[in-house]
């Protein structure tokens, strides 16, 4: 397949490249205009804002697709509790720009397959223990909100027939592909690794630290959205979450870094927050229709790769 990786530059982006090349496809990449990273070696690479719908139309007319991995995004939370205009500009907007440019060369050429990331986010605080897809979304951010508005857009319209797709759900993304880890500074492996390299003082924790979620590895998600894109269907889409299907606590992962890299952590103890003792995926379906198996997934390989690239 000839497929086009919008975000392709990004820490998610940039494991699925290398899983798709990998597997024989050819690969183009789709930045805004990054200029602190590159593609991996073997990719195209072009550049257009996925908010400007000519520029967008014009990379997937002429580019000539058999399949789309959407990654472009904006991530946090927190940000668009202050901007929320700008995440749904991006997040839903653009989705929308991306599938009216599949939808409008729909009459000369075959249905395109598609793979948008969502997020885990959407499901909120309402639920605990292990999540399944058929939970009733509950978003409690502009950024949720904003996933989930383009969730809707790409079933509806792949109910048109226009595409196939399958919209993922990972979990917390971690480890590392190729030297590219994750270096996002909401996240608590990123800021673990800050701490011990002096960048970070401490960091913190909720109480004590025995809130539980679901890590997974970033080749395993790369790994499960190729194989997502090879069995796409015209007129169908599908949710599936991805995770490792295995909950740890914010104190493990703390410990265990402490393992992977020889030194000790300082911690700041917050007060405990109101927040779900546990979250994890339920990953029954991603293993059934995929035959996947995240067994990258566990925590001291997440570390140790994670900890590789940091260094």
């Amino acid at each position: 397949m000839h497929v086009l990786v919008t975000g392709g530059l990004g820490f998610l982006g940039h494991a699925v490249t290398v899983d798709l090349l990998a597997a024989g496809h050819q690969v183009t990449v789709m930045t805004r205009g990054r200029t602190d990273a590159k593609p991996p070696a073997g990719a195209d690479l072009v550049t257009g804002d996925i908010r400007d719908r000519d520029r967008v139309a014009d990379i997937v007319k002429t580019g000539e697709y058999d399949g789309v991995v959407h990654l472009a995004a904006l991530t946090s939370g927190r940000d668009s509790h202050a901007d929320p205009l700008t995440y749904f500009d991006v997040n839903t907007g653009g989705t929308l720009n991306l599938l009216m440019a599949l939808d409008a060369v729909r009459d000369h050429r075959p249905p395109a397959s598609l793979v948008f990331a969502s997020t885990n986010i959407v499901y909120g605080s309402q639920h605990t223990g292990a999540l399944s897809e058929d939970l009733d979304p509950h978003p409690e951010s502009p950024y949720a909100a904003s996933k989930l508005a383009a969730e809707q857009l790409v079933a509806a319209c792949a109910a048109t027939g226009a595409i196939g797709a399958v919209t993922v759900r990972p979990f917390n993304i971690a480890g590392a592909v190729g030297g590219v880890g994750d270096t996002d500074p909401a996240r608590i492996i990123p800021n673990i690794f800050r701490t011990v390299t002096g960048q970070l003082p401490y960091v913190t924790l909720n109480g004590d630290g025995s809130a539980v979620r679901d890590f997974v590895h970033v080749a395993d998600v790369a790994e499960a959205i190729r194989t997502s894109l090879s069995g796409c269907v015209p007129g169908n889409h599908q949710l599936l979450n991805l995770g490792s299907g295995l909950g740890v606590s914010m104190a493990k992962v703390i410990a265990e870094a402490e393992r992977s890299t020889g030194a000790t952590v300082a911690v700041k103890r917050n007060p405990p927050k109101p927040e779900p003792a546990q979250l994890t995926a339920d990953i029954g379906r991603a293993r059934a229709q995929l035959g996947w198996n995240p067994y990258r997934s566990d925590l001291s390989r997440i570390l140790r790769d994670a900890w590789s690239a940091w260094q």
